[in-house]
């Protein structure tokens, strides 16, 4: 694992819609979270898409999004995006729910590629699971607060089925419990049980893991509100969105890798804004490895 002293970025530069060539399609994919919970978007882009390269930033020094302004959201969300463009990517995944819900027409309108967050595949793919039934799903979702308040989740849902029944929970200690890697602890099944009572009498057909940290507790997750419900991991419905795009629009890499590519290899770079010895133990907890290559960096305008 390399450390890098903090380098500073210019973003005074723009974008302009990408030409597709040979050479295009061998650009890495770019990631960016306000901290580690888009690694688990990380790992499901991964496992899906093994000839692609991945650049991460996670916005480490400015975590959390949830409690500021839509300004700063959307300013954060810019300089991100803008960093990980300036590295020359073919596609961006913005991996923070706060910014998937306030920020996306404005990178979209920044950058001339394309970009995918996580809210809108989630509700799409908790809907469409039930396409066939004849009847309208009944679908939870648990989030962070500021993300239920944002009622992102719902209006996505309800574009893609006007009579979905729909009922959110925010589940705010399931980010600091996936972090300290408490997934199996009587406390964690405890606090799930005092969060998802009422999803329990809600009896969703299907319930969306609205936060990228939340993968973590699948299992103490699943046992509270039943097997029987379809838990739906946003990061998997979006890595899902990004592979058909990258098939669809030619951008698919053909590049030789090694047979067996592994999480959090050489070829995969990632960059923190701040901690970047947490940010390594924590992905160590969510991936199972270290970042082979793991940079600080110091955004500026």
């Amino acid at each position: 694992m390399t450390f890098c002293p903090a380098r500073q970025y210019s973003q005074n530069f723009v974008t302009e819609p990408i030409n597709i060539t040979f050479e295009t399609k061998d650009l890495p994919i770019g990631i960016f979270d306000s901290g580690v919970g888009g690694l688990t978007v990380y790992r499901a882009l991964h496992e899906r898409l093994p000839r692609e390269h991945f650049i991460y930033l996670g916005d480490t020094a400015r975590v959390p999004y949830g409690t500021k302004s839509l300004e700063t959201v959307e300013r954060y969300a810019l300089e991100n995006s803008m960093f990980l463009a300036s590295h020359g990517i073919k596609l961006l995944v913005v991996a923070c729910n706060t910014a998937s819900a306030l920020a996306l027409p404005k990178i979209r309108q920044k950058l001339g590629i394309e970009v995918i967050g996580v809210i809108g595949p989630g509700g799409r793919r908790a809907v469409s699971l039930f396409s066939e039934s004849g009847r309208s799903p009944r679908i939870g979702v648990i989030a962070t607060e500021a993300t239920v308040a944002s009622n992102a989740y719902v209006e996505a849902i309800r574009r893609a089925s006007e009579d979905a029944e729909v009922l959110q929970i925010s589940c705010p200690l399931f980010v600091p419990l996936a972090e300290e890697g408490w997934t199996a602890e009587p406390e964690t099944f405890s606090i799930a049980e005092r969060y998802l009572a009422p999803m329990r009498g809600f009896s969703p057909d299907a319930l969306v893991l609205g936060c990228t940290h939340y993968p973590i507790l699948r299992e103490a997750i699943q046992q509270t509100v039943g097997k029987n419900v379809i838990l739906i991991d946003s990061g998997e419905a979006a890595a899902e969105e990004v592979k058909n795009i990258l098939e669809t629009t030619g951008l698919s890499s053909n590049r030789e890798v090694p047979e067996r590519r592994t999480l959090c290899d050489d070829l995969d770079h990632f960059y923190v804004t701040d901690a970047a010895e947490r940010f390594s133990r924590v992905a160590e907890r969510f991936l199972g490895a270290k970042p082979s290559k793991l940079e600080a960096v110091e955004l500026k305008t």
